[in-house]
């Protein structure tokens, strides 16, 4: 498969607009490779059971991406897809069966293309074998492997069915946290943990090298260290430059969001905003740190958006400490000790700063003056705001939604009491299976639909801790305000 450029398009303003084009990863034979000892230094809470998690859940999700964004791969071949012959296998990159989009478009597919050239191939390998302490003779035979097979034992870190040769990179399935797309710039990640230092360098190779994003080879930024990094004593996170996708969030044409949590630090954030700013990618930036637990991870653990006036949010995280005002983004975090407080600082490119006392009145901002809404700002609470349920359902990624347009939106269906919060403003509330039969039988088509929570089936998916807004990469939405 050759995904070509001839009707791509990398333009994401919002985090709303009418969805177009995706980067996703299909749970790979690593995941099901994950052990209770290293499940941890993987990032993993727990092992998961992957046939389940494939033909159970994530075969759900691609198939309903697919009736949004590529109907035509989809339509009238539903029964097909799902018969014994094909082996539910629609998902997989490397079967007969795949769907081949170039609208939901699989992360493996373009790592196969760029492997068909000899020295990129040459030089990802050798990187990978640096990466994970591969002999030379190792290096050598991976090199001669065909592309697409090579592709899978880069993710996977198997050899073949049984061997493996490296560990696996389970957390690729979360997509969003390689990369945001932000305008028509695509900013790369700088991960916090070693576990995924693999899926960076292969971010960076696809990026750079496939077809695809030729067009904008300009417009992709990698976060630099700071000046003589090497140096710094210690391991605080807060030393490090770290930025993950999960803390990312394009809210509007001239207004980003980033998260300093467990994963993204300050210094990260602080690079950040120099770079955005000096590439003129957007006018402002506002920084949103959150408690450095596992609990939480990044911001879009804590809120997403909904609809333009509707965000869901864990309310428990909601007030903000009000910081001193400093000059440098830097500065008004570097010397805070508690790590267990909320504070939101706006940076813009003129220099001034604005700070909000909660996270609701941050939001609330973005909805009424960056987006223009009319409406006043609702919010859906996780767990409907009752403890322990608010604590039990984020956990669980009830505030981590993907929207695939203005109020259509895609969660856990586990989330009992966030699912009677959306029921209360309104929204109708529908299982996946139920609504694949209704597009495949022409009762309903995805232009129609407003105001809509899609339950996803989530047993296993829900224990890699992560929902369908970590397991997105949008590269391109509709707009719904001008750049200006």
């Amino acid at each position: 498969m050759t995904l070509s450029n001839s009707d791509f398009k990398l333009d994401v303003t919002s985090e709303i607009g009418n969805l177009r084009t995706l980067l996703i990863h299909s749970p790979d034979n690593g995941l099901g490779k994950v052990v209770p000892s290293k499940a941890q230094d993987w990032l993993f809470e727990d092992i998961v059971h992957l046939d389940t998690m494939r033909k159970n859940e994530y075969d759900y999700y691609v198939k309903l991406l697919m009736y949004f964004l590529d109907p035509d791969k989809i339509k009238g071949k539903l029964k097909k897809i799902d018969s014994k012959e094909s082996n539910r296998s629609f998902y997989k990159p490397d079967d007969k069966d795949f769907h081949a989009s170039n609208r939901v478009i699989e992360i493996q597919s373009l790592l196969e293309d760029i492997l068909h050239d000899a020295d990129i191939r040459k030089k990802l390998v050798a990187s990978v074998c640096a990466i994970e302490g591969c002999n030379y003779q190792l290096q050598t035979q991976l090199i001669d492997t065909e592309p697409a097979e090579l592709a899978k034992i880069i993710i996977s870190g198997s050899l073949n069915k049984n061997e493996m040769i490296f560990a696996p990179i389970p957390n690729l399935i979360f997509s969003r946290d390689i990369g945001v797309a932000v305008n028509n710039y695509m900013l790369l990640n700088k991960p916090a943990k070693k576990a995924r230092a693999r899926e960076t360098l292969l971010a960076r190779y696809i990026f750079f090298n496939h077809i695809l994003f030729a067009p904008y080879k300009d417009n992709i930024l990698e976060i630099p260290e700071t000046v003589q990094h090497f140096l710094r004593p210690g391991e605080d996170n807060d030393q490090k430059t770290t930025l993950e996708g999960g803390d990312v969030m394009m809210v509007s044409p001239q207004h980003l969001i980033i998260g300093c949590s467990e994963r993204t630090s300050v210094s990260g954030a602080n690079e950040a905003i120099k770079l955005l700013f000096k590439n003129n990618v957007v006018k402002k930036v506002t920084i949103v740190k959150i408690p450095h637990k596992r609990d939480y991870m990044h911001i879009d653990t804590i809120f997403t958006q909904v609809k333009r006036n509707m965000w869901v949010l864990l309310r428990s995280l909601s007030i903000a400490e009000s910081p001193a005002e400093l000059d440098e983004p830097i500065s008004w975090f570097t010397d805070k000790k508690s790590k267990d407080k909320v504070e939101i600082v706006q940076f813009r490119k003129e220099k001034k700063t604005k700070t909000f006392n909660t996270i609701e009145d941050l939001l609330s901002d973005i909805s009424e003056r960056d987006l223009e809404s009319k409406e006043k700002t609702e919010f859906v609470y996780s767990g409907g705001d009752i403890f322990p349920y608010n604590s039990r359902e984020q956990w669980t990624d009830s505030c981590n939604l993907l929207a695939l347009k203005e109020g259509v939106v895609l969660g856990y269906d586990r989330n009992d009491k966030t699912v009677e919060a959306f029921k209360e403003k309104g929204f109708t509330i529908i299982k996946v299976a139920e609504l694949l039969k209704q597009f495949e039988a022409g009762e309903i088509i995805p232009e129609s639909m407003t105001d809509t929570l899609i339950l996803m089936p989530s047993a296993e998916l829900s224990r890699a801790r992560g929902g369908f807004h970590c397991m997105s990469m949008p590269l391109q939405r509709d707009a719904i305000l001008d750049r200006d």
